[in-house]
């Protein structure tokens, strides 16, 4: 029998969520003080009103459900679920009244496209649009890639329990430190250190290829928070092409592959013990992929002819394949040339890629890496049972930051969630295909959208059918959240219809 949801429930949820939206509205401050500086008067009209809707809201929810309980392991699910949803439609209010947005839901897009990580986007005219909009683009993506609700409660609600079910919740299970609050601080420190230093050369880089020293400086930063958190905005229409840069690339490279690491593994670089980038199951799962596909899309592009000159076919190449395979999304080409100049198999490449991602906790989204190695370790174990007598006894390991031993509790979940991917990869594909577009390319666009890529073959476009958009906007949202705290949502809601 299913229960109906309880009153205390009802009041707990909306409580911490109500937590939640007032530190959202807090980061506004942040555009509207950079608004204000550059005189950028319509600017900071939108981000205080934005602002005060925001936390009039945060505030009344926070106010009327007020209470001192914990939440539990489904309070907390539901909490981040709503939370993503509700940091979309108030994210793009700011966005929209700006003008550079046709509709309120592309405005939605382009911010649930920022806070998962993704970097597709509907916005016109992008390279006119303010200084301010463009730092909440890109700040939105910094908040996200950390994990919006942690860093709400962690920040904003002194004494804060129950934070490892919303951890877990955002789509991390590991802890890097003895308890939430000092985990989610480590992530902060090593994102902030990461974020001088990668503004500072990005930034001397724009300075020595003739940029201001302020839009220098000013792309370093969007540019790195895009990179770090594997997003994929960039200020202007053209991304990473804009700067016409190899030593800008190199640079933006580095950064996607830093953001691709597990946070886990950078407490352990950061604590001297740099021989774990080696041995763990990850780093060496990830650098087997990004060689794998680059191989079969390095292929495809000879074939097809597209760049004639070797160098020019691996800078080309690479680049798409390692913003492809770290979840960020940066181009250095057209949207439309992975149809005229690339062929089926280059596609194929950047898609498994793609489909691939980064590290579990990490800013990435896709299937990652340690599911990958685990059902590969699991597969090997199988055909050794399989070769071996029968009286044999196979104990198959793997490391990840020590030593484990591969057991079917960790084979199951691994296995469940590379085929919740890779059917939300293929619903994703038959919208498209519905819609009258190729199979390749509307396999393509779901791939970036569900593992919260944002490279795109040229289908996301203000001008593509609404509903795209909003299966875009569900995949994205379902992509990074990987599907435990939305289906307890989706439960939640069945039960408050249906339960006894």
């Amino acid at each position: 029998m299913i229960l109906k949801p309880r009153k205390d429930d009802i009041q707990i949820i909306a409580y911490y969520l109500g937590k939640v939206i007032l530190g959202l509205g807090f980061t506004m401050f942040l555009p509207l003080v950079l608004a204000l500086a550059l005189k950028e008067r319509a600017p900071a009209l939108d981000f205080l009103l934005s602002l005060e809707i925001t936390l009039i809201l945060g505030l009344l929810l926070e106010r009327f459900f007020k209470t001192d309980k914990s939440l539990n392991w489904m309070q907390g699910m539901i909490v981040v679920s709503l939370s993503w949803l509700m940091a979309m439609f108030l994210g793009a209010i700011p966005l929209f009244l700006s003008g550079h947005w046709v509709s309120y839901l592309d405005a939605c897009f382009d911010s649930m496209s920022g806070f998962a990580t993704t970097g597709l986007a509907l916005v016109q005219n992008l390279d006119h649009l303010s200084y301010s909009h463009n730092l909440w683009r890109h700040l939105i993506m910094f908040i996200g890639g950390q994990g919006i609700v942690i860093v709400a409660l962690s920040l904003f609600v002194k004494g804060f329990t129950g934070g490892f079910t919303m951890y877990v919740g955002e789509a991390r299970d590991e802890r890097i430190m003895p308890n939430i609050a000092h985990t989610s601080q480590f992530i902060w420190l090593v994102s902030i250190v990461y974020l001088i230093l990668g503004t500072l050369a990005l930034g001397l880089t724009g300075l020595l290829n003739g940029m201001s020293a302020f839009n220098s400086f000013f792309h370093g930063a969007c540019i790195f928070m895009a990179a770090f958190d594997t997003g994929g905005f960039a200020p202007q229409s053209q991304s990473i092409l804009y700067y016409h840069s190899l030593p800008y690339e190199i640079i933006t490279v580095v950064i996607m592959i830093l953001g691709a690491i597990n946070f886990k593994l950078h407490y352990h670089l950061w604590m001297g013990n740099p021989k774990e980038i080696f041995k763990n199951i990850e780093t060496r799962t990830f650098f087997a992929t990004i060689l794998l596909t680059f191989l079969i899309t390095a292929f495809g592009l000879y074939e097809a002819g597209a760049y004639p000159k070797a160098m020019v076919l691996f800078r080309k190449g690479f680049y798409q394949l390692i913003s492809g395979h770290t979840g960020t999304g940066f181009q250095t080409i057209y949207a439309r040339q992975f149809l005229t100049d690339w062929n089926d198999l280059a596609l194929v490449g950047v898609i498994c890629a793609m489909a691939l991602g980064g590290a579990v906790c990490s800013t990435t989204g896709a299937i990652k890496m340690i599911r990958i190695g685990i059902i590969f370790k699991a597969l090997a174990q199988d055909i050794k049972k399989i070769i071996l007598p029968e009286r044999a006894i196979v104990v198959q390991k793997f490391h990840h930051i020590k030593e484990v031993f591969l057991e079917d509790k960790q084979v199951r979940p691994a296995l469940i969630i590379t085929l919740g991917y890779l059917l939300l990869y293929g619903l994703g594909a038959i919208v498209g295909m519905f819609y009258g577009y190729p199979f390749l390319n509307s396999l393509f666009e779901s791939t970036s959208a569900a593992a919260n890529v944002g490279l795109s073959c040229g289908i996301t476009d203000v001008g593509m059918p609404s509903a795209i958009k909003v299966t875009y906007i569900i995949q994205m949202w379902a992509g990074r959240l990987e599907f435990m705290s939305v289906l307890t949502l989706l439960g939640f809601i069945y039960a408050a219809f249906k339960g006894k």
